[in-house]
């Protein structure tokens, strides 16, 4: 039971929950950047959300189905299509062997997820199936897919599940772009000038063209230390905001390096990091502070949503 990589499209990872655990030892977690859309494409299968997805960037890949399954795709509406007939994000699907999956014109966000019954049989790395592509570990042979790749798939035969997803579970795509970004205050953030630390949440930031899996660049109003500040590297989280002596802020991604030395000046809250991954080098983004009992109330709540579904 496999897929096979007719056209390989733009960058296509298997991803699951990443690499948890290794941090310490220099080895990056990875994973999916936009977690939610990984775990509700795993839940309209019938998988956990620790099973691994392919995530989808920008344009897809052609693949063709060697035998039945049952598959979901969620996040981004890249124009995914089965033998042709649109298949809009959010619905799961029983196919046939033979079946052609392709993508064509995107219609809105970047990263599309895809998941399948049961998951996708790599060999795990350091517990994970996640893709790191620098260090050419996990997933397929470490790197992205390319045509005449295979994918294994582990055998099923049930029915999909009766999944409703809850409204606060859904992203507007036509709103989405708009939404502000939620930033909690990071450990630098009194080291930073007045000045900053309005511009951070009063300017409008430009996702830069060298932003991708590892960081997100921004361009906009520099933010300036109130004095020259040396810091010792430290671990830095998913969402971390750095600022380089230029100014221009990076907003760490999946990919992110496993420490940091440059100044925190925020953190990105981990349920807008979905909205935040769907976007595309060159887009706008604003943001809004919020605090650490905000963050995490809406953390737990979206925890729990997951969780009620996934029952």
């Amino acid at each position: 039971m496999s897929i096979l990589v007719v056209r390989a499209g733009l960058c296509s990872t298997v991803q699951d929950v990443g690499r948890l655990g290794y941090q310490h030892l220099g080895v990056p977690v990875n994973g999916p950047m936009d977690a939610l859309a990984h775990g509700l494409a795993n839940v309209l299968v019938g998988n956990t959300l620790e099973c691994s997805s392919l995530e989808v960037t920008l344009q897809g890949p052609t693949l063709r189905f060697d035998s039945a399954c049952l598959l979901a795709i969620a996040g981004a509406d890249l124009g995914a299509r089965l033998d042709g007939v649109p298949l809009p994000p959010g619905q799961a699907v029983r196919i046939e062997a033979g079946t052609v999956l392709d993508f064509g014109k995107r219609v809105h966000g970047a990263r599309a997820y895809l998941a399948v019954q049961g998951g996708y049989r790599v060999p795990a790395v350091l517990g994970s199936r996640s893709t790191f592509r620098r260090g050419g570990l996990g997933g397929v042979q470490g790197r992205e897919l390319v045509a005449g790749d295979r994918l294994a798939l582990a055998s099923s035969f049930r029915n999909a599940p009766r999944v409703q997803i809850p409204a606060a579970l859904q992203v507007d795509p036509l709103s989405a772009g708009e939404r502000p970004i939620r930033l909690l205050p990071g450990r630098e953030w009194s080291a930073f000038s007045a000045e900053a630390q309005r511009a951070l949440v009063d300017s409008v930031y430009r996702i830069g063209n060298d932003s991708e899996r590892m960081g997100y660049r921004l361009a906009g109003a520099p933010l300036t230390l109130l004095a020259p500040l040396e810091l010792l590297s430290e671990a830095v989280p998913f969402g971390t905001v750095q600022v380089p002596p230029s100014g221009q802020p990076i907003v760490l991604m999946a990919d992110r390096q496993t420490t940091g030395g440059y100044p925190k000046i925020a953190h990105v809250a981990s349920v807008d990091l979905p909205l935040l991954a769907q976007r595309l080098p060159g887009d706008s983004v604003r943001f809004a502070l919020i605090d650490l009992d905000q963050a995490q109330a809406l953390a737990v709540r979206q925890a729990r949503l997951l969780e009620a579904i996934q029952g």
